[in-house]
């Protein structure tokens, strides 16, 4: 792997195995959800060494953290929908990536810095490494803290113990998933749940209450449920706030929420699978 004055290039880290050799690059880095103090000493180093960064972040003191790191950051924010105007975010993603790999036809080295993990919930990361590679270029996504790590590290929670399920609100209300209600289910975006036309940035409790006469089906209304948000700056708190199934309606709910749900139910013992390895229930402690 080389090095320039120490730190790792982008040439010489990314893998080139079947892509022709043509200039420009791109690697999708993650900044993790707390401003400065998650982001690998890997991704830094690649937004330190890029010739163009383009950046998604929650926040101006992330941008302008960024902006500390390299001389040429570029915010993506600008090609959401703007004040009143109504745009369908497949056209803003379009735009993102087409930005994107203008600058690696260019030849450039190119990051692409995204808060959380660079792959979860977020499309941009995986459209423009497909493109690039599709065209010849070298690309990759490097990981990051994402929230999901953050929300088992913050509620105490162990997803080893029992197994969790995660699925998109809007998904999981759209199609016939079944989640195991001995596990721990994590619905995302769930402030938008119910909506399809990528066009709105809410849900309301119309929609909310739909999802809780679904969820109604494996857990009972009175089922206590955490909405969930990781903090985004080192002076800020999780927010974790307890509510009922049957209050989900009425919550306060944000971008950034999560949803999860606990077991409702204990483990079942496979006596037969038990009885073939020679186990008793015993055995499991």
């Amino acid at each position: 792997m080389g090095m320039v004055a120490g730190k790792i290039t982008i040439e010489d880290s990314c893998l080139s195995s079947g892509v022709r050799e043509v200039n420009g690059s791109l690697v999708c880095v993650g900044t993790g959800l707390n401003l400065a103090g998650q982001i690998s000493v890997l991704s830094k180093s690649y937004i330190e060494n890029a010739d163009v960064v383009f950046s998604l972040v929650p926040d101006g003191f992330a941008q302008r953290w960024l902006e500390t790191l390299n001389n040429d950051v570029r915010s993506l924010q600008p090609f959401y929908a703007q004040g009143d105007e109504i745009k369908n975010r497949r056209d803003t993603y379009d735009q993102m990536v087409e930005a994107i790999l203008e600058q690696v036809r260019a030849g450039k080295r190119v990051v692409c810095a995204l808060y959380g993990h660079p792959g979860v919930f977020a499309c941009v990361s995986h459209f423009a490494i497909a493109q690039a590679l599709d065209e010849g270029y070298r690309a990759k996504m490097e990981p990051g803290i994402s929230a999901e790590a953050c929300l088992w590290a913050d509620l105490g929670i162990d997803p080893g113990q029992s197994g969790h399920q995660s699925f998109e609100a809007s998904q999981f209300m759209f199609y016939k998933h079944t989640p195991d209600p001995t596990t721990h289910l994590l619905l995302w975006q769930i402030g938008i749940a119910g909506e399809h036309t990528l066009t709105e940035f809410n849900t309301s409790s119309d929609r909310l209450q739909i999802l809780v006469e679904q969820l109604n089906e494996w857990y009972p209304l009175e089922h206590e449920i955490t909405i969930y948000e990781a903090p985004t700056l080192p002076i800020q708190q999780a927010r974790v706030d307890k509510l009922l199934l049957r209050d989900l309606p009425f919550a306060r709910l944000t971008s950034i929420s999560t949803l999860l749900i606990p077991p409702s139910s204990k483990l079942e013992v496979n006596h037969a699978i038990l009885s073939k390895l020679g186990i008793t229930e015993a055995d499991l402690g």
